[in-house]
């Protein structure tokens, strides 16, 4: 098979010299490699220049013409953004100008008469495969989005600055863009390209006031590689005050990661800190700020330890799954009605760990599935075995994460775990946080939509904790509010709260679906809750989370109670 050349378009010279016998001259020794194009003086020139900016390879100038010089040239050029990478041989008979004109940017110099075609085609050529070089590598070398370094060349210089000026002691920042995603799909990608650029420029001016370097590594990510600052809160304050005068419209939030400079730690590791830093107060709007410190690092071990140690925990079951029962307070005296499973982890070496501390980190690793399967094995197991024990059937409810809902085999999971245990849908519930419903909607909509079409009771966790408004109860599929405990907290003595509780108890008799009410530890907030006609409480005013061996105490004095109650 014969393939045809790509005929390339000659590369474009402009020539500029005010003598008509020397631009004949050079026209000759280049017309055959060049596409050549001419101008008297340094006002045509400048006119041609801007004309052809992205085609022209080369300018040859001459220095001494009327009108404009080729010197006042020079100084425009090599002082407009657009035209600078342009390369300029001067042409001159005065070996004094060569200096200075090499000073003011030129590339290279011809003189004059030109009586040696050869070196004047080899210097043409060597310019322009210079400076073609050179845009090449400023392709790569630069983000074109904000025109700051990219990853690699980033990292090679900050390499360089560490390994050469030992003097030099920079600190690792990161900064990222809240829910930039979410950004970039309600505005627009322009929108977001828009924000992208604003803070790289506000970037750019940082460093053009101190020293250091700074790349956009990826999408929202930003890293600046700079001396130590005064005060980091500041710095953080000044480009976010710069990306909220894109848009009133539009919330736009910065958070950001700092690792101070530390005696032999190399640049890869200060940012890989730095981006912890930076992550772990993701969603955090009342402190956008974390500086990694030696507190910080114990955390990132201890939580490295954990993520380790979490198949082993699974397989050798030293998770355990406690117990808090909830009361029917529509009765009198309360009732067991059901129970809300909750994970302990019981460490052979660090002993019992709070759900707190590992929760949170398995959920941003997208591992809080492994932990979540393994509670509604063992509470299936669980409800299971008090059915066959004690002939009393208590609902337990269990925990359904968001990187749940989209597991595709969620559904299958669940009917098998119910018929395995032979157990009815309606005895294991379904909490689903209401967060959960703001991430692609539709989707969870669907999901959850069809799990309690199957008959799983769903209940809404959390609610109130500030991510849905009203407007989306209605299309929500769910059968109990599960009111966050912050309401209760004070209801005894904030009459904004209790009624803020009253305003969630007339939503929920509304939408004709239950309420329970978390984290009641008083009898006053019991009787609040009461007169509110609330359905179901849980907290330590009836029990903390109890293991199963004493949770079925609680069993008995139920089964107890109903036997009297016949009697």
């Amino acid at each position: 098979m014969i393939r045809s050349k790509q005929i390339q378009r000659p590369q474009l010279v402009l020539v500029v010299d005010d003598h008509e016998i020397n631009r004949d001259a050079i026209g000759v020794i280049l017309e055959d490699d060049y596409e050549v194009i001419y101008a008297e003086n340094g006002k045509e020139a400048l006119e041609l220049i801007n004309t052809h900016v992205d085609a022209l390879s080369l300018v040859l100038l001459d220095l001494m013409m009327p009108i404009m010089t080729g010197f006042e040239v020079l100084d425009i050029v090599q002082h407009d953004e657009r035209l600078k990478s342009i390369p300029i041989i001067v042409l001159t008979a005065d070996k004094s100008a060569e200096l200075e004109a090499l000073q003011m940017g030129a590339a290279d110099f011809i003189t004059k008469p030109f009586d040696m075609p050869e070196v004047i085609l080899a210097r043409v050529g060597r310019i322009i495969e210079l400076s073609e070089g050179r845009a090449l590598i400023n392709a790569a070398e630069h983000d074109r989005m904000t025109m700051l370094y990219s990853r690699n060349f980033f990292f090679e210089y900050a390499s360089r600055l560490y390994h050469y000026h030992p003097e030099l002691r920079f600190d690792a920042v990161v900064i990222n863009i809240e829910q930039f995603h979410s950004i970039n799909a309600l505005n627009g990608r322009e929108f977001g390209n828009e924000v992208l650029r604003t803070l790289g420029d506000e970037i750019r001016c940082f460093l053009a006031e101190t020293d250091g370097i700074a790349s956009r590594i990826e999408a929202d990510r930003f890293e600046i590689y700079c001396a130590k600052q005064p005060d980091y809160r500041a710095m953080l304050a000044r480009f976010q005050e710069r990306v909220n005068r894109i848009s009133p419209k539009v919330k736009i939030q910065l958070r950001m990661g700092v690792k101070p400079w530390k005696e032999g730690v190399d640049p890869v590791l200060l940012f890989d800190r730095a981006r912890t830093a930076c992550n772990l107060v993701r969603g955090d709007f009342q402190n956008p700020l974390m500086i990694y410190d030696e507190e910080l690092r114990h955390k990132e071990l201890m939580n490295q330890r954990l993520l380790n140690d979490l198949l082993t925990a699974t397989v050798e079951q030293h998770f355990r799954v406690y117990y808090q029962p909830k009361y029917n307070i529509k009765c009198n005296p309360p009732r067991l009605s059901s129970a809300e499973a909750l994970i302990r982890w019981d460490h052979p070496e660090l002993g019992l760990i709070s759900p707190a501390k590992f929760v949170p980190l398995f959920e941003g690793n997208g591992l809080i599935g492994i932990v979540d399967s393994y509670v509604w094995q063992e509470a299936a197991r669980q409800v299971a075995e008090w059915k066959e024990k004690y002939d009393f059937v208590l609902p337990v409810s269990v925990n359904i994460s968001r990187s749940d809902v989209f597991d595709p085999t969620l559904e299958e999971r669940l009917i098998s775990l119910v018929e395995d245990n032979r157990l009815e849908y309606e005895n294991i519930k379904l909490e689903v946080t209401e967060s959960a419903y703001t991430d692609n909607a539709k989707h969870v909509l669907d999901v959850i939509g069809r799990l309690r079409g199957l008959g799983f009771e769903i209940e809404m966790d959390d609610f109130g904790s500030g991510y849905s408004s009203l407007n989306m109860l209605s299309d929500m599929p769910f059968d109990v509010l599960k009111m966050d405990m912050k309401f209760i907290r004070n209801i005894e003595n904030s009459e904004t709260d209790r009624r803020l509780v009253s305003l969630i108890l007339d939503i929920a008799r509304y939408l004709d679906v239950k309420v329970v009410a978390e984290g009641v530890e008083t009898e006053g907030q019991l009787e609040i809750l009461k007169n509110g006609s609330c359905d179901l409480v849980q907290g330590y005013y009836f029990s903390r989370p109890l293991p199963p061996e004493e949770f079925e105490k609680l069993i008995e004095r139920e089964i107890e109670l109903a036997s009297l109650r016949k009697e």
